[in-house]
């Protein structure tokens, strides 16, 4: 799957709307929005091949998406199928002071994690798979790297939020000076207290 950047400008959007969460509620879609994000405008036909589905299905679950402002139509270069891009380049998902829609908030949060947590560890997967047919240098420049740290809560928030301050100039959909050799790579990072860890209030 090629990809040609349009550097376009950073739309972060926080989604706190019952129903276009509730929109989001399905793997197939989390798997066409996350294919727009990384690889920019897609026709149907496109996406189906990515994310192993039909056209038609595709079709389907796009247009529910657009009804939520959550993707779009855009022009066809050569004329023919109208492709799809995402309308935002990052998706959020907000707090809201209804009880209700909050528990929806939290529901679908947990959601999206347990799928993310999936579709990364099937992508690794993949990597590991097909790491033979890859070229050398993106063989070596891949990172597989795990980490313990010791650390409070404070600084994980501003270790965060320097990571992303860094990470963020390289956003696939947003950057508009790539050289010639890049390509789409996938970085996960994932920090959270270790499971094991015990409270001190439990200890005693």
């Amino acid at each position: 799957m090629s990809f040609t950047s349009d550097g376009r400008p950073e739309n972060r959007r926080t989604v706190t709307d019952p129903r276009a969460l509730r929109a989001l509620a399905h793997p197939l879609r989390l798997a066409l929005l996350d294919h727009l994000m990384s690889f920019g405008a897609s026709t149907a036909s496109d996406c189906a091949e990515a994310v192993g589905s039909t056209p038609s299905n595709c079709s389907y679950h796009l247009r529910a998406l657009a009804k939520f402002g959550l993707v779009e139509r855009v022009e066809a270069e050569d004329g023919r199928e109208r492709p799809w891009q995402s309308t935002a380049t990052g998706l959020t998902l907000g707090r809201t002071e209804d009880p209700a829609a909050q528990f929806g908030v939290d529901t679908v949060e947990r959601f999206f994690a347990d799928h993310q947590i999936d579709e990364d560890a099937a992508r690794l997967h993949r990597a590991i798979a097909q790491r033979d047919s890859v070229p050398e240098a993106w063989r070596e420049a891949s990172i597989l790297s795990g980490y313990a740290l010791r650390i409070a809560p404070d600084e994980l928030r501003q270790l965060g939020e320097r990571l992303d301050a860094l990470i963020r100039p390289y956003i696939a959909l947003t950057r508009s000076d790539a050289p010639d050799d890049s390509a789409v790579v996938v970085l996960n990072l994932n920090a959270f207290r270790h499971p094991d860890e015990k409270d001190e209030a439990t200890e005693s």
